[in-house]
């Protein structure tokens, strides 16, 4: 039995130069905001790239601005050209029907509150909400009904943080996954006031403060650093489960996945197949890998890893592949947009329809729930190479396998009950 060395400790330094690490899709954000100054560790550039078996030629960008620990990027990926190219007039990617198509979801959710916790502000986020619902035939979802709350980090509806573009995209993500996947939802949105971790990790206590059954992250360092346990109490809520995105940047550990207290999200490519059923593969650019600092929870019994091991679950991410999102801030446009930014709110929104999230604590349902019907296993692709590929050596760290991989966790939901606990 082959034991894996955790990945690397890095310190900032060195993160910030990990961080440049040369994918092929690499970019900053599309204008300047308060998340694109000079903490960026990476200069603007848009490159090609086919993220798919099924793609020809797809362009695309990094919402965010890569940053170096502390503070934390968006992991939404943005398609600009090539394909159903975005800022058409009319939604392009995959829609909620087919969402819950793939997932196999049924309605539900009624008087459940997801929280989804973003940096900076996005000005035009009800607006463009209800384009995208009235769009796909879904509920209106205002904030004079009730359903949809906007708050700073400390929990008041106004001032709001400064608006930022790629973080805007974000939030419409981050909306737009939780009402394709749970229309009958709540959705709160509680915006940090920077993307530094004492404020994202404030919006977090926050959200649960007041009230959130769930909490969906879609943001994180990459590669982890020294003094990430400094902020890790703040994504410890035992009943409010906080899930998070599991990072873009290939096989690399991205922290707050990283803290065994959470459940960390993977990414997929969907792909709908002739006879209308759908299939999964390994996204290659999905995070995943063996911690160099959070140790192992007790409910992991994977083998080859003795610190906390990502992922736990999974679900599309792939641009390629990737889903419909309607955003007006800077400019007004459909888009479509991938990143396990894509793939943390659905797993969010569903753990909200259990109903029972209360008894949740941590990222180990998945692990006592799996089975050939709760799970979709992903058994095929790889996020390698990615910055620390050279310490996978092609196993269940970094690759799709019959049962639990670190990609994928133990795969995508079919239904609740994989994320229902016992």
């Amino acid at each position: 039995m082959r034991i894996r060395t955790p990945l690397l400790a890095l310190g900032a330094a060195t993160a910030a130069a990990m961080l440049t690490w040369a994918t092929t899709l690499t970019a900053t954000a599309a204008a300047a905001g308060p998340s694109s100054a000079a903490d960026a560790v990476e200069p603007p550039s848009t490159t090609a790239a086919a993220e798919s078996p099924t793609a020809t030629s797809f362009v695309v960008r990094d919402a965010c601005p890569r940053v170096a620990p502390p503070k934390a990027t968006c992991f939404a990926k943005v398609v600009v050209s090539g394909g159903p190219v975005g800022t058409l007039a009319a939604p392009a990617g995959l829609a909620p029907a087919d969402l819950v198509s793939a997932y196999n979801i049924s309605a539900g959710g009624t008087g459940r509150t997801v929280a989804i916790v973003d940096a900076f502000t996005n000005p035009n986020l009800e607006a463009d909400l209800a384009v995208y619902r009235s769009t796909y035939g879904l509920p209106a979802c205002t904030v004079a009904s009730g359903c949809l709350r906007i708050v700073n980090q400390d929990g008041a509806t106004s001032p709001l943080p400064a608006p930022d573009p790629g973080w805007a995209l974000e939030q419409s993500l981050d909306v737009d996954m939780v009402s394709a996947v749970c229309p009958a939802c709540k959705i709160l949105l509680v915006q940090a006031t920077s993307n530094g971790f004492d404020d994202l990790g404030a919006a977090v206590d926050t959200a649960v403060a007041l009230g959130a059954d769930t909490v969906s992250n879609s943001y994180g360092t990459g590669v982890e650093f020294p003094g990430q346990t400094e902020f890790e109490s703040h994504y410890i809520h035992p009943g409010h489960p906080i899930v998070v995105s599991a990072g873009d940047i290939g096989y690399s550990v991205s922290f707050p996945a990283a803290s065994g207290h959470v459940t960390s999200v993977g990414g997929t490519t969907l792909t709908k197949n002739a006879a209308g059923t759908w299939s999964e593969s390994v996204w290659s650019l999905t995070g995943s890998g063996c911690s160099a600092y959070m140790p192992k929870p007790s409910w992991q019994t994977d083998p080859n890893c003795p610190m906390r091991m990502l992922n736990d679950v999974a679900a599309v991410a792939d641009p390629a592949t990737g889903v419909a999102v309607y955003n007006s801030y800077p400019v007004a446009a459909w888009q479509i947009v991938g990143g396990t930014s894509a793939s943390a709110p659905i797993i969010a929104a569903l753990y909200a329809m259990t109903g029972a999230s209360s008894r949740i604590n941590d990222g180990s349902v998945p692990w006592l729930r799996h089975s050939a019907t709760a799970f979709r296993d992903v058994t095929t692709g790889s996020n390698v190479p990615g910055p620390n590929s050279a310490t996978c050596g092609g196993d269940y760290l970094c690759t799709g396998t019959t049962g639990y991989d670190g990609p994928t966790g133990w795969g995508t939901p079919t239904g609740l009950t994989g994320l229902t606990p016992p």
